[in-house]
């Protein structure tokens, strides 16, 4: 016991130790929550509150999941193989798998990732010949996962006008046609298993007597469904240990509903609320920024983090002229830490578009500095892969009309647009799967389809009994997607990837209980949503903000703070959209170990104009003792408060200063439209306010003249 319990401080020892009731952890940031987590699983086994069957813990990514068996493994002897440890999804996955015939489902059912999902939309609207330029194929997808989520079905939506209730009509074909394929979305597996439990009391009792302790990472990012299945699961008397902090609750555009966690205070009763407020990531400096910063923040359950290590170096802050001097400073600044001694893949640079990376990557590729971009493309989704995977789905279960569609003539065997139109409609008038309706086509196409279909049956022949490496290795060669992209002039790193499927499928073996095809297919889907290991060769990591979640490096770059851009212009429009925005920026803050860099522009060339800036508020929001300035402030002439013209006092979802303009307003003008005030000069009946109209460009505007109002 005492081995498992040594060197966690107070509050994370309070919370290992806590009695049978269901408890709020507030982790802050490098605070050690999956310590606590793992200690508090391996804690319940050793006394004897729980067996290891006994434990349902919820995470949201697989890398997390085996993560905690991992450690667990290591405080105890015992084999975590069987455990219920893993994501949202993929224990849905496990217990619709056990329970297919209560859920609806066929026993070899398979998962869409997003990708095979999106075709399925708009397999459904070519059905119901939809106009696309109406309703795309996007848009009804991301309605259908959001009703999903909300735990609706077609039928409960709330069809107010034209537009939701043809959207529900496009929801309800799509759901039937996923049950006519045997195929479930991600959603769906959370809401199928929601409705199971809700129907099914023998089998929400039995899953509720086994799973007396429930214990959930990262709670803040729980959407509205997950937490109703977490309530239904957990019922009026098993123990829920809710682990999250509502500082880092950045996931609002995936469904995340930080709300969850203050809801779980009253729906649970929860008498215990611990705070894990000591950092053992950053120092001083750097937590004094990030707890002044979110401070600012009124929706929130707070905590102040705080350090042993000391102060540390201050954070550093670089105003540079343009978008180019950022890349060539910040370029020549790594350049210096890496002569220091500091890795370079322990320097990241975080940004919170995208479209920022191009001219930090130009300048990384103009000093011949090796760089990655953190987060690209999944193995899973790629495209050689999401091919083999649709030949591997077909062998499984050839009624899989989605993955027929996607190699019926990949490579090319002959079956145009025209054939597959008339196989579609074949199929829809007999109500059976595309596989199946093949046979009614006749002349030419008919016989490529037939050829194609006659290639699916051997596959299954010939893979059935074979191991699951084995079988892959089959599939590449009889599919001939090898020898496709081995006739291609870059085929080289595809044929690469195909031979790296082979290696998984015999990982998946090693290391799962299952190693039928069905369940590799499985996994392939909930692991598509996964980032890539990172690559072996020493080179700085860049990235968006959001993809820097979870991660930690000795020295962090935070690049275009500016108003527009970090805080995001749209989040000024949307009810807690700035406070999402600081959150984000407390994390970005928080990533970074002894060194943090933070920069900005004053003017940044976004979407092939020019943008004049206004540094980001954030900046004026971090303690003046904790900061560096590497340039002197470039800051404008501020008028005399006489010359202020009256306007309205809301700004940027804020009110400003005394009862007039300030520099960083947004403001209308009835000639020019919408603008932000930029600069200013003189004082008095002189004064004049530089205002940038975007693609009206800059204007010097007098007050008097302007007639501005607030935006």
């Amino acid at each position: 016991m005492p081995s498992l319990l040594e060197n966690l401080n107070p509050e994370q020892l309070a919370a290992v130790t806590l009695p049978d009731q269901s408890a709020l952890i507030l982790a802050g940031a490098g605070s050690g929550k999956t310590r606590v987590l793992t200690t508090r699983i391996a804690w319940l086994i050793q006394t004897g509150n729980v067996s290891p069957n006994g434990v349902l813990a919820v995470t949201f990514t697989n890398k997390a999941a085996k993560e905690m068996l991992t450690r667990i493994s290591a405080m105890l002897p015992i084999n975590t193989r069987g455990m219920w440890v893993g994501t949202f999804h993929g224990l849905c996955n496990r217990l619709l798998r056990a329970h297919y015939r209560d859920a609806g489902l066929p026993q070899l059912f398979q998962i869409l990732d997003s990708q095979d999902q999106h075709a399925a939309v708009k397999r459904v609207l070519k059905a119901l010949n939809v106009d696309e330029d109406r309703f795309q194929a996007r848009e009804a997808q991301y309605f259908i996962n959001a009703e999903k989520e909300e735990g609706r079905r077609a039928k409960d939506v709330e069809t107010t006008d034209e537009i939701t209730r043809r959207l529900a009509e496009i929801y309800a074909a799509y759901d039937e046609q996923c049950q006519r394929e045997g195929v479930v979305d991600f959603a769906e597996l959370l809401l199928r298993t929601y409705e199971l439990l809700s129907k099914n009391e023998v089998l929400r009792e039995h899953y509720r007597g086994r799973f007396r302790h429930i214990l959930v990472d990262e709670f803040q990012d729980t959407n509205r469904l997950q937490y109703r299945w977490l309530k239904l699961l957990a019922g009026p008397k098993n123990i829920v240990f809710a682990v999250g902090d509502d500082d880092q609750s950045i996931y609002r555009f995936r469904g995340a509903h930080v709300g969850n966690m203050a809801e779980f205070e009253r729906d649970f009763r929860v008498e215990n609320v611990i705070r894990l407020e000591q950092n053992y990531r950053s120092h001083g400096h750097i937590l004094a920024a990030a707890n002044a910063l979110i401070a600012h923040n009124r929706k929130r359950l707070g905590k102040n983090l705080w350090t042993s290590s000391g102060h540390g170096e201050p954070v550093r802050v670089y105003e540079a002229r343009s978008d180019g001097y950022e890349a060539s400073w910040l370029t020549e600044e790594v350049q210096s830490l890496r002569r220091d001694g500091l890795r370079l893949a322990d320097i990241a640079v975080l940004y919170r578009s995208n479209a920022q990376s191009r001219i930090i990557e130009h300048a990384l590729f103009s000093n011949g500095m090796p760089y990655r971009v953190y987060g690209g493309l999944r193995f899973f989704e790629r495209m050689e892969i999401k091919h083999a995977l649709a030949y591997l789905r077909l062998a499984a279960n050839a009624d899989d009309d989605g993955a027929f569609l996607r190699v019926v003539n990949f490579p090319a065997r002959g079956v145009g647009a025209r054939t597959l139109e008339q196989l579609q409609d074949a199929a829809k008038a007999a109500g059976t799967s595309l596989c199946k309706a093949a046979a009614g086509l006749s002349g030419k196409s008919g016989a490529a389809v037939a050829a194609f279909v006659r290639l699916v049956e051997s596959l299954k022949a010939e893979t059935r009994g074979l191991r699951l490496p084995e079988a892959v290795e089959v599939m590449l060669e009889r599919s001939g997607l090898v020898a496709h992209y081995k006739s291609e002039r870059d085929g080289a790193d595809r044929v690469e990837n195909l031979n790296e499927l082979v290696n998984a499928a015999a990982a998946f073996v090693s290391e799962e209980e299952e190693h039928d095809l069905p369940a590799f297919l499985a996994h392939a889907a909930l692991e598509s949503g996964e980032n890539q290991a990172a690559e072996g060769a020493d080179a700085l990591q860049l990235m968006t903000v959001h993809s820097a979640k979870g991660l930690e490096f000795a020295a962090v770059f935070i690049t275009g703070l500016e108003e527009g851009l970090f805080p995001h212009e749209q989040s000024v429009l949307e009810d807690d959209g700035l406070e999402e925005e600081r959150r984000l920026m407390y994390v970005a803050i928080t990533r970074a170990r002894a060194r943090l860099y933070l920069s900005f522009a004053q003017t940044r060339m976004l979407h092939g104009q020019t943008r004049y800036n206004v540094a980001s508020r954030f900046l004026d929001e971090l303690p003046v003792g904790a900061v560096k300035r590497l340039t002197p402030r470039m800051g404008r002439e501020k008028l005399n408060e006489a010359a202020w013209a009256p306007a309205p006092t809301k700004t940027h979802g804020a009110k400003a200063p005394g009862h007039g303009f300030r520099i960083g307003q947004s403001v209308l003008h009835p000639k020019f439209g919408q603008g932000v005030i930029v600069n200013a000069e003189g004082s008095g009946a002189d004064a004049r306010l530089q205002i940038n109209f975007g693609k009206q460009g800059m204007k010097w505007l007098a007050l008097e003249y302007a007639k501005l109002t607030a935006a």
